[in-house]
């Protein structure tokens, strides 16, 4: 542990540089960006919690779901990658049970007195639910917890689908596992801190998300996860070399938010769910595909035709999850863009998340499709990503059309709005200089 003052002293003299070019990207420019990153939030904590203070700092990355859209929920199969795109904390324990929470781009401070480790019905929603969350999840796992002062600052782009809130919540996790439980990745590895992270978002922030995104942020790599023990999730890391054939991966921004949309998430888990209960189960996972389709008639009378839609989405994108994962394995690579486009028809016409119902007239997924089909059709590939509804779409681009692509999508959605990425190889981590 350092100081503040040795920190920005030991990152301006590039000791942390090696450890940047991991979790980023190893280029001068990017090195140099991290440098400023990391030095303004050191001096952020120091504004608000004082200079001199002996300091550690965490990062957790954003995510992007390769395959499998909303397949998580209901135990099925999905594969994704953490990216370049993290939430940094800046962190000194203190000698109080409360925790002090300042964010870069949030006006007030957030307090959380770990005295009272139950959910609060004024904090569903809020940052303070997911960290009195993630708390209560340590400690009803057995783990330890204690006061901090915290700054944040966070480039994983909120409300669109990166996973904003599970890479939070997996940072407040890696923070709690290394200040107070003596980094003990057995008792805690990554994936029993996705749990966590899941924990509160489900019971304190009251979002009923799947574990998919907490474990891609708190695992990091591109990953498989098939979740039919969801208590037990089996993990596999996937070689993924998008360099070596020429291609970048894309993910536009097209400006629409998250926000609001709890309810559109919702549905598409409680209507799987409906169809698994036609059948007397809890998830669609363990209803049989066959005896599925020979009970449709019955079925969309009982839950009706939407509900029957999304499972035939679930039991295509699951298997298909799979299937991206062999043909990454084998290289197949015209095979892997062929994939991402039936995925993303699939959730476009079955699981219908392009665009909310509520709010017709903005559809900026689609127009970014759209968009993306002109440019790459024949060459590469395009579908919606994460919960979908709004936010960002995900494109695999021939390096020889990137700026091609950059340029319309920019042009439709105001520059900057297509983060050219890289898949990182670390999850929830301290970073130190021999990361």
């Amino acid at each position: 542990m350092a100081t503040t003052i040795e920190w920005k002293q030991n990152i301006a003299a590039g000791q942390y540089d090696a450890a940047f070019c991991k979790l980023y990207a190893d280029r001068d420019e990017a090195v140099k960006a991290q440098r400023a990153r990391y030095i303004h939030a050191i001096e952020r904590f120091e504004h608000y919690f004082g200079a001199g203070r002996q300091v550690r700092i965490y990062s957790a990355p954003g995510r992007t779901e390769i395959g499998g859209n909303h397949t998580d929920h209901n135990n099925g199969v999905v594969m994704a990658a953490a990216v370049d795109l993290d939430v940094v904390s800046v962190v000194s324990a203190n000698e109080s049970n409360v925790i002090h929470l300042k964010s870069h781009g949030f006006g007030q401070m957030v307090t959380v007195d770990l005295s009272v480790l139950a959910p609060q019905p004024e904090e569903e929603g809020c940052t303070a639910g997911l960290i009195r969350g993630v708390a209560a999840g340590f400690v009803n796992a057995g783990g330890q917890v204690g006061g901090f002062d915290c700054y944040t600052t966070s480039n994983v782009l909120g409300g669109s689908g990166l996973s904003s809130s599970a890479a939070f919540e997996v940072n407040m996790a890696a923070i709690l596992r290394g200040e107070f439980n003596h980094d003990d990745m057995e008792t805690f590895s990554q994936v029993e801190i996705a749990k966590i992270g899941q924990y509160a978002e489900n019971v304190f922030f009251g979002k009923p998300s799947g574990l998919l995104d907490q474990t891609a942020c708190a695992v990091g790599s591109a990953i498989t996860i098939d979740f039919k023990d969801p208590t037990a999730p089996m993990v596999d890391t996937v070689a993924f070399d998008l360099a070596a054939h020429n291609f970048a991966l894309c993910i536009s921004d097209t400006k629409g938010s998250h926000a609001d949309l709890t309810d559109d998430y919702a549905a598409i888990r409680s209507e799987m769910e409906s169809v698994a209960a036609f059948f007397g189960k809890k998830v669609l996972r363990q209803v049989d595909e066959d005896a599925f389709y020979k009970a449709i008639p019955e079925i969309r009378k009982v839950t009706g035709d939407r509900a029957v839609i999304r499972a035939i989405h679930f039991f295509n994108d699951s298997r298909r999850a799979v299937q991206l994962c062999d043909a990454v394995r084998e290289d197949d690579f015209d095979r892997f863009l062929q994939l991402i486009i039936e995925g993303g028809h699939s959730s476009f016409e079955f699981n219908q998340n392009a665009y909310s119902l509520s709010n017709p007239r903005e559809q900026g997924i689609p127009l970014a499709l759209a968009v993306s089909q002109k440019v790459l059709n024949g060459r590469g590939a395009w579908r919606l990503q994460g919960g979908g509804f709004a936010g960002t779409i995900q494109a695999f681009v021939p390096l020889d059309l990137l700026d091609t692509y950059k340029a319309a999508i920019d042009g439709i959605f105001g520059t900057g709005s297509c983060y050219v990425l890289n898949v990182r190889n670390y999850g929830a981590v301290e970073v130190t200089p021999n990361l």
